[in-house]
């Protein structure tokens, strides 16, 4: 009971910013209809109750779970298990994130079904998993993380080329949406796991930073292949803005729990079986210590159904009708102000955010602050949300003039930062990018593309998660910079 009222907690204080916000455009800039209100209020509730289970599964489940396979990975002696391994486990527990199923849902919804969802699922959970298991082994044969990051990004560089703008969009989106409530636990607890089993605790602490990044460029290394595999024509995309659903407030609640029953079953039935083969062979845990992490599942399994009735249902339904309305106002800047808002509010509330600014102030002796680090994440977040929507009101603004002065950015902070500081801003990106980005700011997104009548839906609304994953690399790998800086002054 007291990990569920801890978990509520973390939970509220991540969507109820988001529910103010909606609740205070509703009333003032953007009126709506009363049902609609209430069925976002609905769908909010069910959010808060799913991503509590979830979350309670989670640190019941996965991260016990990733930590003993953590440490089976760097016991062993055969790279095979190795590899093997962390590909099926970065595979299914990316299968099972609820943020990449919302976007691979949104991108099908948006092209009329060009776009198969279980297809991007499958495609980016294999991206995910190859690079995980290659971060795994790099962390047991200590191999450089800025020459891994150098030749992964080389590889998106060189498979961007060849990829149509809104493909682009939706694989750079999918590096923030893969890494979200339920894998970066899982993937930070792995990486623990594997550093604690090394000798050298502190070396392997700090080289185990970048393992959710690293994965995360994996997710985006998936939707680039699909361009290979599938060629559909997926422009001029558009979605209905509509009002309240169904004939009565609970209608589309009570159509939405059928399907949403069978489909969590099959997203963790992988993680479950998974579960008992590593018991047999590799873990030998006590008995209560086994029956507890599949008490998680059952608490895993009734946060996905709520969260996806609350989200498909009522509340994705919200984000489009605000956003449309806000971008019908002739002055744009109102605009994109309150998108600086929406990503200050986004990365403060969004609890993985606080773990991983305490992980940062400990491995840094409290050298580096958790406050300072947030109010750098604050700030990149802030302008990847605004200059999203600058993107969005502007016309010739495309997603790659972001993106690739950004990564150019990145890649030269490298070779000027501290190691551990090249880890740790690429797992900030991914970090960053929570269960509301996906669901609230890429439905926001899409509603302010749809009212602009020059901007393409799948093109310009896509893109929005992958800012997200974007500044915050740059806003952590500077901090590192005055890090060093201030240790070189002190002369340390």
């Amino acid at each position: 009971m007291n990990v569920l009222l801890s978990k509520l907690k973390e939970v509220l204080s991540a969507v109820l910013p988001i529910v103010i916000f909606v609740v205070i455009l509703s009333f003032t800039l953007v009126p709506v209809p009363p049902a609609s209100l209430f069925q976002f209020l609905i769908g909010a509730a069910a959010i808060i109750i799913g991503l509590t289970l979830i979350l309670t599964g989670v640190d019941l489940t996965f991260l016990p779970l990733g930590y003993h396979m953590g440490k089976s990975f760097l016991h062993s002696n055969k790279l095979l298990f190795v590899v093997t391994g962390g590909f099926l486990v970065g595979f299914f527990v990316c299968m099972a994130e609820p943020s990449i199923q919302v976007l691979a849902e949104q991108a099908s919804l948006v092209t009329g079904g060009a776009l198969s969802s279980i297809l991007i699922r499958i495609l980016v959970a294999a991206g995910a998993g190859v690079l995980l298991a290659v971060g795994i082994t790099r962390i047991i044969k200590i191999f450089s993380m800025r020459k891994l990051l150098n030749i992964v990004l080389a590889a998106v560089v060189v498979l961007s080329v060849f990829t149509p703008a809104d493909l682009f969009a939706i694989a750079f989106d999918a590096a923030g949406s893969a890494t979200g409530a339920v894998t970066v636990p899982f993937i930070l607890s792995l990486a623990l796991g594997t550093a604690a089993a090394r000798k050298d605790s502190i070396s392997g602490e700090e080289e185990s930073f970048g393992l959710v990044g690293i994965t995360a460029l994996g997710a985006v290394f998936g939707v680039l292949l699909l361009n290979m595999l599938v060629k559909t024509d997926t422009t001029g995309g558009a979605i209905e803005i509509s009002g309240p659903s169904g004939d009565t407030i609970f209608a589309p609640f009570i159509a939405e729990m059928p399907g949403v029953a069978v489909s969590s079953v099959f997203t963790l039935a992988p993680i479950f079986v998974m579960l008992f083969i590593f018991q047999k062979l590799k873990f030998h845990l006590p008995a209560k210590a086994f029956n507890k992490m599949l008490k998680g599942f059952l608490y895993a399994y009734l946060g996905l159904f709520l969260f996806f009735v609350g989200v498909n249902a009522g509340f994705m339904n919200m984000g489009n009708m605000i956003g449309y309305g806000l971008a019908a106002f002739d002055n744009k800047v109102i605009l994109v102000g309150l998108g600086f808002v929406l990503g200050i509010l986004i990365v403060l509330t969004e609890p993985a955010v606080y773990v991983f600014t305490h992980q940062i102030e400990d491995v840094t002796n409290g050298h580096i602050k958790r406050k300072t680090v947030l109010i750098f994440l604050a700030a990149g977040v802030a302008f990847a949300v605004g200059l999203s929507m600058l993107r969005i009101v502007v016309p010739g603004i495309m997603l790659w003039h972001y993106l690739l002065p950004g990564y150019v950015a990145a890649v030269t902070l490298m070779a000027i930062t501290p190691k551990l500081f090249v880890g740790i801003g690429f797992d900030s990106g991914a970090v960053a990018a929570g269960p509301m980005t996906a669901t609230f700011v890429l439905a926001f997104s899409q509603g302010v593309s749809e009212a602009v009548v020059y901007s393409d839906v799948m093109m310009d609304s896509f893109g929005v998660i992958a800012m997200i994953t974007l500044m915050p690399i740059l806003a952590l790998q500077s901090l590192g910079f005055i890090y060093k800086l201030k240790l070189r002054k002190s002369g340390g």
